[in-house]
Order: C-alpha cells, then structure tokens, then sequence
C-alpha cells in the first residue's frame, strides 16, 4: 500500500473537473463524497462505456480510475487515449498488481493507488500526476529546443523580427493571461509553423499543450466541429459528444495554420472564442469558458482576403494586432547558405551520415535559385543530393549550372514605350504572359521565370487572365 501524508498546500484546485470510474457502488459513494468535500465538480461512472461518454462530453482535470471494471479494463481507455492531454489519470487496483500498474503508467497515467488506501492520499496523487506531466513537457521542449534554436532560425538577416519577438515574449512574461493573438504571414515553406513553436516554447505556456491544425485540410462541413466541437445528436453521425481543439488547447497554445480558408461562419465563432473566450459546440447551448493562446498563420495577405470578401474585417484587425511577416527565402541574403548547413546537419545525422559537405560550386548553385517553395523547398534539394549524390560532398549539380548572367536589370528596358502610354498593370500582364508562352504555359516554370511563387501565380491567373497574344510595347527596331 502506498503512504502518503498530505500537506496543507495539498489541496484540489476548488472547481476542479474530476471524472470518478468505480464499479464498486458504495466505495464510489464514499470516494464521491470525499472529493466533493475537496470541492471537486464530480461525475461518476460505473463502466467503460459511461466513462467513455463522459470523457468525451466533458473536459476533466483528473480522472480516478479502477482498472478492473464489468465491461473491461480501464487499461484500454488510456490505449486508446480517450483522456485528454491535460487530464491527470490516477488508477486504482484491489489486486495489488504492480505489473498492471506499471503498464497503465507506461501508457499515461501519473500515479496508482493500491485498495485499500486513506482518503487523503487523493489530492497528493493527483498533484503528482501534474507534476510529472509539467516534467515531461518540460523535458519535450527542451528537446525540441535543441533540434531548432532561434540562432539558426532567424540569421543576420532579420534582426527586426527578433526583436519583435522579444518584445511580444516581454509582454507575454508580464501578462501570462488575456494574451491576444499572433498573426503570422509568409510564403509557403517560410518556417511559419516553426516560428510558432518557437513562440509557443520560449513563451510561459511552454510546459502546456501545443496543438496545431491546418485549416486548409479541413472540409467546410467539419471545420466547425474540430476547432469547437460537437455534442450528441448535433449531426447525423454525432453518436457521442467530442471536444474540439479549442477545449483542448485549454491553458496552452493553439496554432490555426492557414487561417484565411476558414468559411465565415466559422471565422465568426473564432472572432467570438479569442473576444470573449468563450465557446459553444456544434449542437449546444452551454458557453464553454477557455483560455487559449491563439497563433494563426496564412500564405496570403489577409487584407487582400478582406478585400475580396472572404475573410471577416473585424477578425482580421483582432488578428493583426501583433502581426509577424516573414520574408521569402530569397530575400534573405547571405542567411541562405547558414541556413542549408544547418539542415544539412539535421538531414546528416536523420540518415547518420559523417563528412557530408556543400561544395563552393554547390553553394553557388544554392544562391543562384530563386526558391519559389523556400526553406521547404530548400531541404528537400539538400535531402536529394544527400541521397543520391555520389558522394559527401555536395556540387548539388541536379540544379544545373550557375547563371552565367545577371538576370536582366529593368532600370535599363530594353522595351521602346509606345507614343499612346501604357499602364504598370497592362506591362505586368504582358510580362505574366509572355512567361507562360515561353514555358509552354506550365505554371510552376513560368513562376520561376517571374520569381513569384506558384501560387501567387495562380492566384494573379484566376483574378486577372493574361491578356492576347498582341504585344502593346514595341521591340526596339
């Protein structure tokens, strides 16, 4: 049996959410009464199955759990990891079976207790349980430290975003609760994601969940009950009630990527969640209180989807409020090369691989690409030529060879302008479409040629079609 003496300072936080699973009527009952003296909001169960509605209907701090039940044990719900992240699972044994609890343990719970035990060792084994997830966590973004620090992240070549940043995690450290959102903006393959660990990390939520969605991947029909969940009978397939990712960022970070393919009615209910800090699932009256730190990222400018319509001015100022851009990789300088050795690095020790190193031809090659998909598109050249180059020593000759010249410098148009004038819009659709002539109208090469990336191309494309083929500036003669 397990001793434990409880301290003054070890009580239950008062509201706690307590999930009590004990098929044993009258031990449920004394169980009930004591956690409710310890002003827990209580809610019982007798099997799996009532356990398992309960979990996903409602979000529980700690969950006392026996692990032989009627229908089951309860080792197949942390299996199955019914349990939210934030919920602490405390076991129970009659049988005093140390291998069953060391596999519950194994699969997530933070503590066990053995049958019979004293009422007061409850609040201890439950605070053990946070601890150890606050250790673990701990140790999870020290790791995640290690593998990309900010001295790689942001280069020479941005010293205003860091100084941004430290500005904002100031801010955070003095005002850890009622933190409003950060906008991220940046091209596909930018590191937007990874700026947003970075901030979650190094911020004081850092030991708290960090969940991420992409926006974009979520049909219309379900992006509503992901982020906010639903509850029973809210749609033809809701058997159960589930939590959406918004309840279960709760006390951490949620990082909605690509924010701007949100439908408005959806972006309507974040506007209210980050206003409010509240929300109600699909199919339920109950406003559900949570206090999430929101991070959202997008491709495209949300003041052009403002713009155009698809996206809510008023979310899009509460967004904006702390704004991040960052630039394309080929904007960056001299950061490009220090960058491509640090992922050489990481992909050299993924495939534990010694010696490997960019060649001064290869590196010539690496700067002479306009890298439409950036620091993505970067590593996966890198993994290429790691993989199937014909040695350590990287010429990256996949690439083609350097430009011999500079690209044409249009301070000096080799264009005569015609007598009737011109507008900028009508030469930058001459210019759009002569690219797609000389590519054969492949949209990926012709944005190459532009140095635009592929989707501004097709977004530019879909908004304003090339003109025909007759030129309205003049060759020289």
């Amino acid at each position: 049996m397990l001793v434990r003496k409880m301290d003054a300072d070890t009580a239950l936080p008062r509201g706690c959410e307590v999930l009590l699973l004990e098929d044993d009527a009258p031990l449920r009952r004394r169980l009930a009464a004591h956690l409710r003296g310890l002003g827990a909001q209580l809610s019982e169960a007798g099997t799996l199955a009532e356990a398992r509605r309960l979990a996903a209907d409602l979000r529980f701090d700690f969950a006392l759990v026996d692990l032989h039940l009627p229908d089951g044990e309860a080792l197949d719900l942390l299996r199955q990891r019914v349990f939210s992240e934030n919920t602490g699972v405390v076991v129970m044994t009659a049988f005093g079976g140390v291998k069953k609890a060391v596999e519950a343990m194994r699969l997530g719970a933070g503590d066990y207790l053995t049958k019979p035990f004293e009422p007061d060792e409850l609040p201890v084994a439950f605070l053990r349980c946070r601890a150890q997830r606050t250790a673990e966590r701990r140790e999870q973004h020290r790791a995640e430290g290690t593998a990309a620090g900010p001295d790689f992240f942001f280069g020479s070549g941005l010293a205003p975003l860091r100084a941004r940043l430290e500005q904002i995690l100031t801010a955070e450290r003095r005002i850890e609760h009622g933190l409003p959102p950060v906008l991220i903006e940046g091209e596909t393959g930018t590191g937007k994601s990874l700026l947003a660990r970075w901030l979650h990390r190094e911020g004081p939520r850092r030991v708290r969940p960090f969940i991420v969605i992409n926006c974009a991947a979520l049909p219309e029909t379900l992006a509503e009950s992901e982020l906010f969940g639903h509850e029973r009978g809210a749609f033809t397939d809701a058997k159960q009630a589930r939590l959406g990712l918004f309840e279960a960022a709760d006390g951490g970070t949620l990082f909605l990527d690509e924010i701007g393919t949100l439908a408005p009615a959806t972006q309507a209910k974040v506007l209210t969640a980050v206003e409010d800090g509240t929300i109600r699932r699909l199919g339920g009256t109950k406003e559900i209180r949570i206090d999430v730190r929101l991070i959202a990222a997008t491709n495209r400018p949300l003041v052009e989807l403002v713009a155009a319509g698809s996206f809510r001015e008023d979310l899009y100022h509460r967004l904006h409020l702390l704004q991040l851009a960052l630039p394309p990789l080929r904007q960056r300088g001299g950061d490009l090369l220090a960058l491509a050795e640090h992922l050489l690095e990481r992909i050299a020790q993924r495939h534990r691989l010694n010696g490997v190193a960019i060649t001064a031809e290869g590196a010539n090659r690496l700067r002479a690409q306009p890298w439409p998909g950036n620091a993505r598109e970067l590593a996966h050249e890198i993994e290429r030529a790691v993989i199937f180059g014909p040695g350590p020593h990287l010429d990256f000759a996949h690439l083609g060879a350097p430009a011999a010249a500079a690209a044409p410098d249009w301070r000096h148009p080799s264009w005569r302008l015609p007598e009737e004038g011109f507008t900028l819009e009508s030469v930058v659709a001459e210019l759009v479409a002569e690219a797609l002539r000389e590519t054969n109208h492949n949209v990926t090469a012709a944005a190459r040629r532009l140095g635009v990336t592929r989707e501004f191309l097709r977004y530019r494309l879909n908004t304003a079609p090339p003109p025909a083929p007759a030129s309205s500036l003049a060759a020289p003669e």
